[in-house]
């Protein structure tokens, strides 16, 4: 009986994988336009896809991360300056992009463009400290992606939404899972207004990858700094002892569990891109596949509780 049930789990993946072999044809008239371009995954896809012979239209935040991409790539692929919580910025680039894909319409846009800073427990922070977050991981994710819609519904095209694992689960306080909930509700909405257009929109669930999201010395510096302007009766709440319980936290654990090899996300981003059957969902990283997501199917009693044993201890903890 279990092997006629592994031999039946062997034969889906098997057909599976087979089905999702075909790449589309005639890459080189088909443009790609990728946010957050200048380091981690959206700079390797920038690459990869370059190299595969995609029209790519590569946004960067910085000069530097401009001038590093032309070095690298093809005389194919164009830089631009994009700021995604600027609609000014937003609506410039749309127009290049109509400009230059012409009637052939864009092929796929690829929202990686995100930050994971300021990060720290709900009451540490004020709606002005969500503010500039869920203006570049949500509002420029909504913003980037109706700005060129009208010209990837002219090419039948995809949208690809980089999201989170920590978009299905919260285990941390702050605007970052709000974000990332907040581009899968997005992103469902519009992958169910778009398939009568015959647009597909995918969504890229990764785990801990070692990015700038989750650089323990960036987030190390967020998490003195916000912890210096904390009221007094805060701080007291929480204890001293808890600010250097949580640094170890970042530098140790989170470093630890990050992996190193981007690759593994760019290969989902390329696929969604590029397979002629792409999959709704991906989720790259051992820790998303069997940890985050099993554990954002559980009843909610037994994540919470899985959560708050690894949580730091307060100084003030109620029994």
């Amino acid at each position: 009986m279990y092997l006629y049930l592994l031999g039946l789990v062997v034969l889906y993946y098997l057909y599976r994988w087979i089905r999702e072999l075909p790449r589309v044809s005639d890459k080189n008239s088909k443009y790609v336009y990728i946010t957050g371009c200048d380091s981690g995954f959206g700079n390797l896809l920038a690459r990869h896809l370059d190299k595969q012979g995609f029209r790519v239209i590569a946004s960067c935040f910085t000069e530097k991360g401009e001038e590093d991409l032309k070095k690298s790539c093809s005389s194919n692929l164009i830089t631009t300056h994009l700021d995604v919580s600027s609609q000014e910025s937003i609506d410039k680039v749309a127009a290049m992009i109509k400009d230059t894909v012409g009637a052939r319409g864009l092929w796929a846009v690829v929202n990686n463009a995100g930050v994971s800073t300021p990060s720290a427990p709900c009451d540490w922070l004020t709606l002005n400290d969500y503010k500039p977050m869920l203006d570049v991981n949500l509002n420029g994710v909504i913003g980037v992606t109706l700005s060129v819609l009208p010209l990837i519904k002219k090419a039948r095209g995809r949208v690809v939404n980089v999201a989170s694992v920590f978009g299905r689960i919260s285990p941390v306080g702050g605007p970052y899972t709000v974000s990332k909930y907040g581009v899968e509700a997005f992103n469902d909405s519009l992958r169910l207004n778009m398939a009568p257009f015959g647009v597909k929109v995918l969504c890229i669930e990764p785990g801990f990858f070692k990015t700038n999201v989750t650089n323990s010395a960036i987030l190390s510096k967020n998490i003195k700094m916000i912890w210096d302007k904390l009221p007094q009766e805060i701080r007291d709440d929480y204890g001293t002892a808890f600010l250097q319980k949580a640094l170890t936290t970042l530098t140790d654990k989170v470093a630890k569990m990050s992996d190193a090899d981007l690759m593994k996300v760019v290969s989902c981003m390329e696929h969604a891109v590029a397979a002629v059957r792409p999959r709704t969902r991906y989720s790259p990283g051992w820790d998303a596949k069997f940890f985050w997501l099993p554990l954002s199917y559980m009843p909610t009693c037994v994540s919470d509780y899985i959560l708050k044993l690894e949580a730091i201890p307060i100084a003030k903890q109620i029994e």
